[in-house]
């Protein structure tokens, strides 16, 4: 059976493009894949996170995980940091990464950029990633080289696919890169080169509420699975709109884009049509349109909501999820970890 892995960073709650991106996915596919879904709090580590937070944060995941859909019966639900093989698979796969090829990945240019941006607290379209005053701002080894440790996660398990987001495409590339060229360095066939698994309709890249980009915990501008109706619907009612269209048919602004894609994902597609329409023939009030937006997402976010907190609070079955899933994803990565040492040549004495 083909193995699918993939994880999220524990870097607080869950929003719709965790979920319509990815999490969604998940569910779908629990059925059909030997499946390895992890809580990656190694990642969260490039950004300091308080020791307090940090297993509140691993909580919270875990918690929206289950809450979602996901099923410990079905597949493997584990934490990164609980399984060790990950890391030392980072360590060897680093003496295989270049400097110059991590530095032109654009998740890398777009978190140094947002670094320097906080630091400076200045709007991020002020800040260039070529600007090398890099004092006192975070810019650590583990952002250059998280695109190393995200391979390590898809390779320890020999993943086949890896059910991406848009923004993640050249990171899988990158896991891509890095199979074969420790296959050939090495001469072996431990490795398959990791497909993104797409369901057939494409990845989706998830748009925010302001106006352009994807949704991000980052950027303040999500719908989050714990958030209740009345929040929802005062973050949708304030989105950026423009002024209209200027004449029939005129082509949508981004920020108008944008509510539609969100429209696509959660609500029937009659719907999408009629508002559609409307802004066709110049007749769409963005009121109207945000309105049926919120009330939308509401539907989709409120069991899921509902289902988190009774999760978040179940001390024992948190802990057996995750114990159960430490156990079964360690069996797998050492055993992808004794096949990669014997290829380097670590020998016992």
């Amino acid at each position: 059976m083909d193995i699918v892995l993939s994880g999220i960073r524990s870097t607080g709650h869950l929003h719709l493009g965790n979920y319509f991106g990815a999490l969604r996915n998940f569910v779908k596919i629990q059925d059909s894949y030997r499946c390895f879904f992890f809580i990656a709090d190694l990642h969260s580590l490039t950004t300091h996170p308080h020791p307090d937070d940090f297993h509140a944060n691993v909580r919270i995941i875990l918690s929206e995980y289950l809450a979602s859909g996901l099923d410990p019966e079905k597949a493997v639900i584990f934490v990164q940091s609980d399984v060790p093989e990950i890391s030392e698979l980072y360590v060897l796969l680093n003496m295989l990464s270049y400097k110059g090829e991590l530095e032109r990945t654009t998740s890398f240019k777009d978190k140094v950029r947002l670094a320097k941006a906080k630091a400076r607290n200045k709007p991020l379209n002020e800040i260039s990633y070529d600007d090398h005053d890099d004092e006192g701002i975070n810019i650590n080894a583990g952002l250059l080289t998280y695109p190393v440790l995200m391979a390590s996660d898809i390779l320890a398990h020999r993943s086949n696919f890896v059910p991406v987001g848009k923004d993640q495409e050249q990171h899988l590339e990158y896991a891509r890169v890095l199979a074969r060229r420790f296959n050939n360095t090495y001469g072996c066939d431990i490795f398959p080169e990791p497909r993104a698994l797409d369901f057939g309709s494409g990845l989706i890249r998830v748009p925010g509420l302001d106006g352009s980009g994807k949704m991000g915990k980052s950027q303040g501008n999500g719908i989050y699975l714990c958030d209740d109706d009345r929040t929802i619907t005062k973050k949708v009612m304030k989105a950026l709109t423009d002024s209209g269209p200027v004449g029939p048919d005129s082509p949508m602004p981004e920020c108008i884009a944008n509510l539609f894609t969100l429209l696509e994902l959660v609500s029937a597609p009659d719907t999408v049509d009629y508002f559609r329409g409307k802004w066709r023939d110049c007749s769409i009030r963005y009121g109207d349109l945000k309105k049926q937006l919120a009330e939308d997402i509401c539907n989709t976010v409120r069991p899921i909501r509902e289902k988190i907190d009774s999760v978040y609070n179940d001390d024992a079955y948190l802990h057996r999820v995750t114990g159960e899933g430490r156990e079964k994803a360690r069996a797998s990565a050492s055993e992808t970890l004794a096949l990669v040492r014997k290829a380097v040549g670590f020998k016992s004495f």
